[in-house]
């Protein structure tokens, strides 16, 4: 089946099952897989045991699994965060449909995730293919007046080849802010985690790899988007 939506907005069963009433048991879910994860269980075992216990559905168990960590990674996580007034002046290195998407969500009333590393996290997925929506330039735009106004630059986003588009996002990019360098390569995370420039991503794998970061997606949400579904699960 084709994609055909022309916003990233809030899935169907999404305001019921990230609603107030399935805050708590949500919370409660994250709170103990971090646990188990702390304690040097395994990922799709422990996520397992803790959405039957909580009786999750497919949705709700994704969530958990992306604002859950252990305590080390969470830790180590936080110490090389950096805010952007650390960054005036110096270059950033951009997980591109990392950041795109959970602006994105934000922007059209998806579901956006506070994790317990302090990320902000989606539950949106390209499949191979990037269809832009409504929101992909305005989120563009957010990101560019954030950077500007923070004075970090020059500032390069990576894209994934495989992913289809990926092409015609990469010249959106350069058109909204010609500052912008968009490189499309085989696979942006190895690059990230390169030792060299900051680098803006909330993609756990590239976290406990790479070295200083920005929380960027959580820092433009909270500044540009306040009224954003954000379900804080940190």
């Amino acid at each position: 089946m084709s994609d055909s939506r022309i916003h990233r907005g809030a899935a169907p069963g999404d305001r019921e099952w990230f609603g107030a009433q399935a805050l708590p048991t949500l919370a409660t879910a994250a709170a103990d897989l971090s646990w188990l994860l702390s304690r040097g269980y395994a990922e799709r075992s422990a996520l397992k045991l803790v959405g039957d216990r909580h009786r999750l559905v497919e949705r709700q168990r994704a969530a958990v699994h992306r604002c859950a960590g252990g305590d080390a990674a969470v830790a180590d996580r936080r110490g090389r965060r950096v805010g952007p007034e650390a960054l005036r002046g110096r270059p950033l290195r951009i997980d591109g449909f990392n950041l795109i998407l959970t602006l994105e969500s934000a922007l059209g009333g998806a579901v956006v995730l506070g994790a317990r590393d302090g990320c902000y996290r989606d539950l949106a997925s390209v499949h191979g293919t990037y269809r832009r929506v409504g929101e992909t330039r305005p989120a563009l735009e957010l990101a560019a007046r954030a950077l500007k106004r923070w004075g970090i630059g020059p500032c390069v986003w990576l894209l994934d080849a495989p992913v289809s588009n990926s092409g015609r996002l990469a010249a959106m990019i350069r058109d909204v802010d010609p500052g912008f360098s968009a490189e499309v390569v085989p696979d942006p995370d190895p690059l990230l985690r390169l030792p060299g420039p900051a680098v803006a991503t909330a993609d756990s794998g590239i976290l406990d790899r790479c070295g200083s970061w920005l929380n960027l997606a959580r820092l433009i949400v909270e500044s540009e988007v306040p009224g954003a579904f954000v379900v804080d699960l940190g």
